[in-house]
């Protein structure tokens, strides 16, 4: 037995897509681009390169969720990879995934906080105030 679980934070690079499968279960497709700082070898500089992740939410949750998320929110996403393969045209074709069983909106594209809606399945990125010191941890 293995560990399959991933975190991930980023912002969205589209706006979700809510569908339905053939049973009625809500599915919801959206990518978050996560980027890797490295430096530069030629010039010293640290960059940025993007890494794009295709994620999937199934069920009422991904419902509830869509009208929050839109291109550029930015999110962190918890879950486990999910590997996938289909042929179109001919050719093999496949991606690894994930499958998302959190969300947690860290801000709206205009900076704002969300407020708590725990009831709709998402978590708000906690707020500045509310760090946590070890003289605040009780052992």
């Amino acid at each position: 037995m293995g560990i399959n679980r991933v975190c991930i934070s980023g912002n969205l690079t589209r706006d979700p897509e809510l569908r339905s499968t053939a049973g009625g279960t809500s599915v919801m497709g959206f990518g978050v681009a996560v980027n890797e700082r490295r430096k530069n070898s030629r010039t010293g500089e640290w960059e940025d390169y993007p890494n794009f992740v295709d994620c999937t939410m199934f069920g009422k949750r991904a419902e509830a969720l869509e009208q929050y998320l839109s291109k550029g929110t930015k999110v962190a996403v918890e879950g486990r990879l999910r590997y996938s393969s289909w042929e179109k045209d001919g050719q093999k074709r496949s991606k690894l995934g994930v499958i998302v069983e959190e969300v947690e909106l860290m801000s709206r594209r205009d900076g704002e906080q969300h407020q708590a809606y725990a009831h709709q399945g998402y978590r708000p990125a906690p707020q500045a105030q509310e760090a946590c010191y070890d003289e605040d941890i009780p052992f």
